[in-house]
């Protein structure tokens, strides 16, 4: 079984649902998430370029797509919104999303806005950027010597007081660290990998990933090869996210890993070009869809990691995390 920290697919969601399609993950995605072993995730609200020029347009019609794709297909899906969700959709075999947020440019500096996504669309994780710089926080794309605003500062307390996940990744390194400070738990970097084989921005330095583990956060593995390796990107595989495994699971233990893939064969070109030089598939070999991700899987085990640690990367720490930071609802009974 594996959690995926990152996952894109409401944009495809949104696009189909816009033109007329309904039930999408079901009619494009399902057979393949089953069969690659993916038993749910993180599925983001993100403003999605060229509409980030108008976010809050674009996160309204993102809001209605994911809405009415959970309502309609609850026979498949199964909305995480206290952990003890998990329990009740494994049991069903059902797809386990949990709504995020990429990004929070379309609320301004109304972090009170942060109650409609909890309570009304049922968001349980939020980052404050993407790459772009908002009124909350600087991304990895924004001004290297800015970092987190007041406004900023309010809406991580707010995201701690609403029990969601803070998410570091695409923050830049100032920001990072102003989040490090304000945040009093565990702090997750859902798709972002180790600077040590890539110098990537997007990527993390030893002193990040050390920050994250010490708050008892994780990092979820990103597919992405710019992410992956400084070398040849036609050479970059699946063995070398490994090596981001192996690195980490080092520097820190292996309980602060897990997936955070950024599968996006379902991306069109003209939007992976905003931000990838890759605009036909930018995932390494042997990761680039959702069936390939048992290859990760038989990459562990090929390096001696145990059935143990295996789902501890592929699934356990990121529940372990989950399940202390959005709590069980008092009205379960467990």
């Amino acid at each position: 079984m594996v959690f995926d920290c990152h996952s894109d697919l409401f944009t495809d969601v949104t696009v189909k649902t816009l033109k007329g399609e309904r039930n999408i993950i079901k009619n494009h995605h399902l057979k393949d998430l089953q069969q690659g072993g993916l038993i749910g995730g993180i599925y983001v609200i993100w403003i999605d370029p060229p509409y980030d020029k108008s976010p809050e347009k674009r996160a309204k019609q993102i809001v209605e797509s994911l809405t009415q794709e959970i309502k309609s297909n609850s026979d498949i899906i199964n909305q995480i919104k206290d952990y003890s969700d998990f329990e009740k959709g494994l049991k069903e075999n059902k797809l386990n999303i949990m709504v995020g947020i990429e990004g929070l440019s379309h609320i301004g500096e109304d972090v009170d806005k942060l109650h409609y996504f909890h309570d009304v669309v049922g968001a349980r994780h939020a980052s404050l950027t993407w790459n772009e710089q908002n009124d909350l926080a600087t991304g990895v794309g924004g001004d290297p010597t800015r970092g987190l605003t007041e406004a900023g500062k309010k809406a991580v307390k707010k995201l701690e007081e609403l029990k969601m996940l803070v998410d570091v990744s695409h923050a830049n390194e100032k920001t990072f660290w102003n989040i490090m400070n304000v945040a009093t738990g565990p702090v997750i970097a859902s798709h972002s990998n180790a600077k040590h084989f890539s110098s990537h921005k997007r990527n993390l330095t030893d002193d990040q990933i050390k920050a994250i583990a010490q708050s008892g956060g994780i990092i979820g593995m990103n597919g992405y090869k710019e992410f992956v390796s400084d070398k040849n990107p036609k050479t970059t595989s699946v063995k070398n996210l490994v090596d981001h495994i192996d690195y980490i699971a080092d520097l820190v233990g292996i309980e602060h890993i897990a997936c955070g893939f950024d599968y996006s064969g379902f991306i069109d070109a003209d939007c992976l070009s905003a931000f990838s030089c890759d605009t036909s598939n930018p995932n390494v070999e042997g990761l680039k869809v959702f069936t390939d991700t048992p290859n990760l899987i038989k990459e562990l085990q090929n390096r001696g990691y145990s059935k143990d640690e295996i789902d501890a990367i592929g699934y356990k720490n990121a529940f372990r995390v989950i399940k202390q930071v959005i709590g069980i609802s008092n009205l379960q009974i467990i």
